[in-house]
Order: C-alpha cells, then structure tokens, then sequence
C-alpha cells in the first residue's frame, strides 16, 4: 500500500481530482492522509466532503481550523465570515450525514513513521501529550456535549500550555496548537498576529517546528496550514500547503523511507493577500 499525504484542498475540488490522477490513486491499495482545511474559500467544499467521505478507509483526514469553523457555524456558534464558501454544504440534503462525519474526524494521526495534524505542536509536548490531548477533544467532539464546545472553543487564551490549566483551558489550547499555530516565542508562547513566511515576523518569534529543545523533536511531522510558508522540509518536519487556493499548487507526499513531492500547477480562487 503506498501512503500520500495531501496538503490543504479549501474546496479545490477539480485540483484533488487532478493531482489524484497524476499519482494514480487507487482507493483499493493507497491510502490518502489530508492534513485538514478540507472546506472553504474555494468553489466546491461540498464536493471535495462528499469524496474523501465516500472513500472510507483509503482517506485519513485530520481537522483544521477551516473544517472547525463549518462545524462552528453549523451549529450556530460563529457567524458566517465574508469570505466564506460553506452555503452549498448548508443546502445540501446529506448536510448531517457530512458534518456528523467531520466532526468524528481526528486532530491528530500517526503510525510508526510519521505523524499527521494541521498546524503545530508546542514545544512542551512530547508524542504521549500530544496524543493524550488530541484523544481529549476528540472526545468531546464525537460526545452529547458537543454544542457546548463550540460556544467555548474559541480565544487567543491561554497562550502557554501547562498541567494546572483548568480542563476548559486544555481543550482551548489543544485546539489553538493543533489548528492554529505558527509562530511562538522561546518559552513557546503561541502567537496568533502574524502568519507571513519565516522572516517576516518580529525578532522574538519563531517558528514551532524551529524551536531549540522541542520535546517533539523526533517526530516526523506532517502538517498543512501555513500557505506563505509553502513547501519546506526541516528537523523533522513536512510542510505541505503549497497554496492551491492562492494559485499555487497542491502537493502530495508519498511516504516511505524516502519521502517524494508529487505537486501540479493550481489556478487560484483567491488573491494571495489574505
């Protein structure tokens, strides 16, 4: 079985398809991991759900902050933004059946080489944290107290993890780091101001997967979110968001002992400055 992992699709639909048939995708022996932000801002989010929906266990996909919105919103705890592109999905008559499935997604996924999330891990974390708090939200998700959540689930705060956050706090931070994060300061603070390329940010911020003493650090990580950025490969670390949406490309990764870039050329929904 050959593994591909797929950067952030935001509704490009007819991009995945394309990318798809350059890698010769065959949902009886591949297995595709996506690291989130499924929805939004491109044309055809229903479209791209309903797909990696009905291709059952050959998809792995983990929850970004975009996917988080569209649960947020269905569930009337975020308005709807300008820029949003989630009414098809609203309008759809499989509406429950989709969102029911996204919410039981993942924040974080693994097997024993690599691991797969949207955004970021702190610095503080090691594979046992990590995975013991993203099973935390997860539950809660998937539990009868979901809606409850949503209400809560977003802030800026806290910014810094620690065991005597009260379980609320956790769950908050849990989601920031796993969704969110870019940049955080050497006592890995989280930053939520900037979100331009390494070296655009202010001298007291670095990027996570940079930081000196990462208790993470030997993990191989695969994750998304981060369009300026684009591709990058460093300590560990596989960033894959190419910037479809802003006409760039979409990218997958075939996993294995050597990793190989699979990209096509995207024509863009949206004007890089975001």
């Amino acid at each position: 079985m050959s593994i591909y992992a797929i950067g952030d699709i935001q509704g490009c639909f007819d991009d995945l398809q394309r990318l798809l048939v350059k890698i010769n995708f065959n949902k009886k022996k591949d297995q595709l991991w996506f690291v989130g932000d499924l929805v939004n801002r491109g044309p055809k989010s229903l479209e791209t759900l309903r797909f990696i929906k009905s291709l059952g266990d050959a998809a792995v996909c983990v929850l970004g902050n975009h996917d988080l919105h569209l649960l947020a919103v269905a569930y009337d705890s975020s308005p709807f933004r300008a820029k949003d592109t989630l009414q098809p999905i609203f309008e759809a008559k499989d509406k429950d059946e989709l969102l029911d499935w996204l919410r039981g997604r993942p924040l974080f996924h693994y097997n024993d080489d690599f691991c797969l999330l949207h955004a970021g891990l702190p610095p503080q974390w090691d594979f046992s944290t990590a995975k013991k708090m993203a099973a935390k939200v997860e539950k809660v998700l998937r539990g009868d107290n979901y809606l409850d959540f949503f209400k809560v689930m977003y802030g800026n705060e806290p910014d810094q993890w620690s065991e005597k956050l009260k379980t609320q706090e956790q769950l908050r931070f849990t989601v920031n780091c796993f969704t969110r994060m870019r940049f955080c300061d050497n006592k890995g603070r989280l930053d939520f101001d900037h979100n331009g390329k390494p070296g655009s940010q202010p001298k007291h911020l670095t990027p996570w997967f940079d930081l000196p003493h990462r208790k993470n650090a030997d993990l191989k990580i695969i994750f998304g979110h981060w369009s300026s950025l684009g591709y990058h490969q460093s300590n560990n670390c596989y960033a894959i968001d190419t910037g479809c949406l802003w006409g760039g490309q979409l990218t997958a990764l075939k996993l294995g002992h050597k990793v190989h870039r699979i990209s096509i050329d995207c024509a863009g929904y949206r004007k890089p400055n975001k």
